[in-house]
């Protein structure tokens, strides 16, 4: 079993913000799954699925952002899956919104629920999907940003985004982290 790891932050004041496009991937990949039902467990909702004929795990930490670690560490442990096969989906505000990027492994890169996730996983060999949300604008904090919603006029671009980092999650799924790098990136 594969487990795909949406970052994001719960409650309804952060829903649709840039920290939660990877809620908002998980979100297409359960709809294409055929929306199977969620249970709440490892301090997340969870929901099983069958991605292009695989089993995957989808999971939707539920501690804020930074502490997705200990959500993440429950669920591996709990089915003993090898940290090469947990696919971490992040937003990257370094990234335009035109831009996925995926990585077999390395630094957190100023991503602090990645950066969370490597720490108590005890490894930078976890495969991560950023989603560009930026860059930031002039004048902003970086906190501010992120935590901000994109613009009316951003929103259409932004969907076709979530669903290209869609596809290159189920690619990761069906054909392994080579194979996604060199289609998607």
């Amino acid at each position: 079993m594969k487990l795909l790891v949406g970052l994001g932050n719960p409650g309804r004041a952060y829903e649709a913000t840039r920290h939660n496009v990877g809620f908002e991937v998980l979100e297409i990949l359960a709809a294409r799954a055929g929306s199977p039902g969620r249970r709440t467990r490892f301090q997340g909702e969870t929901a099983q699925a069958t991605l292009r004929g695989h089993p995957v795990l989808l999971l939707w930490p539920l501690t804020w952002m930074n502490l997705s670690g200990a959500s993440v560490l429950a669920a591996r442990d709990f089915y003993k899956i090898d940290a090469t096969d947990i696919l971490i989906l992040c937003d990257d505000f370094q990234l335009s919104t035109d831009t996925i990027r995926l990585r077999a492994n390395g630094s957190a890169g100023g991503q602090n629920g990645l950066a969370d996730i490597v720490a108590r996983l005890g490894t930078t060999s976890v495969p991560r999907l950023r989603i560009g949300i930026g860059p930031v604008e002039p004048g902003w904090k970086t906190a501010d940003f992120v935590l901000g919603k994109f613009a009316q006029s951003e929103r259409a671009n932004v969907d076709l985004l979530l669903g290209r980092a869609a596809d290159a999650a189920e690619e990761w799924v069906a054909l392994g982290i080579e194979a996604a790098m060199n289609r998607y990136n």
